[in-house]
Order: C-alpha cells, then structure tokens, then sequence
C-alpha cells in the first residue's frame, strides 16, 4: 500500500516567480500641469461668474423698476376696491332698514355714531363690518391672512 501514495511535488524546473512589484499608473499630467489647469479653470469659472452677475444685476434692477412702477397703481385699485365694498356696505345697509323708521344710513337712528370726527372723516371698519354683507369664504381668508403676517 505504501506504494500507492504518491506525494505532490513541485513541477520540474520550479513555479513561476510571484510578481510583488508595485507597477505605478500612468501620469497624464505632472504637477506644474496641474497648478496650471487649476488656474485656468479658476479664471475662466470667474469670468463666466462675472457676465453671469451682470445679467443677474440687469434683471434685478428692470424688476425692481417694474415694481416701483406698478405700486401706486396697484396701491389706487386696492384702495379703489375698498371704497367700492365700502359703497356696497352702505347701500346694502339702506336697502335692508328702508322699512324702519328714523333710521338714517351711517347713524343710529339718526344720532351720529362719532360724534367729535367730522363729517367727511372716513372711520376704517373692523373686519367683521367690512366682509358683513361678503361671502364668508372671503372673509375668512382675510382674518388667516390677518392672523398670520
């Protein structure tokens, strides 16, 4: 039986050297390439960040000369739709206590209510008696605006 084993040996003439070297990898660019590269990048990213801040600064100032523009008139139709619902306050008002009598629109029944304004003083309505005769949907949305800014 001893002369069925066989032991494993080493082929004839040896393995193969182990290659162990560190192969290094190929250098595109050296070091002063590099420098250089990064300054012409950095250049260039600066111009191009330059004609994009001009641009930038255009625009800027043609929007806010729009809105300089657009205020007032903005400012007049706001205050226009304030007189307008203020207008629809009061004629709703008449049209509802036509039937009662003394009653005079503005007044409790006929006493004025501020007695030491004069006249033609406009008296800002609270909330509630501006969106009186309004959807409630609008007024609701006014008193969260109001709630929140």
């Amino acid at each position: 039986m001893a002369e069925c084993l066989r032991q494993d040996m080493p082929p004839s003439g040896g393995y193969k050297p182990i290659y162990y070297k560190r192969i290094p990898a190929k250098t595109y660019f050296n070091g002063p390439a590099l420098i250089l590269g990064y300054f012409g990048i950095t250049a260039g990213s600066c111009y191009l960040y330059y004609l994009n801040y001009a641009s930038i600064q255009r625009e800027e100032l043609e929007r806010r000369s729009a809105q300089f523009a657009l205020y007032p008139l903005l400012l007049a139709e706001r205050d226009r739709e304030y007189m307008k619902q203020l207008r629809r306050n009061r004629d709703a008002e008449e049209d509802l206590m036509k039937n009662v009598k003394g009653w005079e629109v503005g007044t409790y029944y006929g006493k004025p209510i501020y007695r030491t304004v004069p006249k033609d003083t406009l008296i800002e309505p609270s909330y509630g008696e501006y969106y009186v005769h309004a959807d409630y949907k609008d007024f609701a949305k006014r008193r969260h605006l109001a709630y929140w800014s």
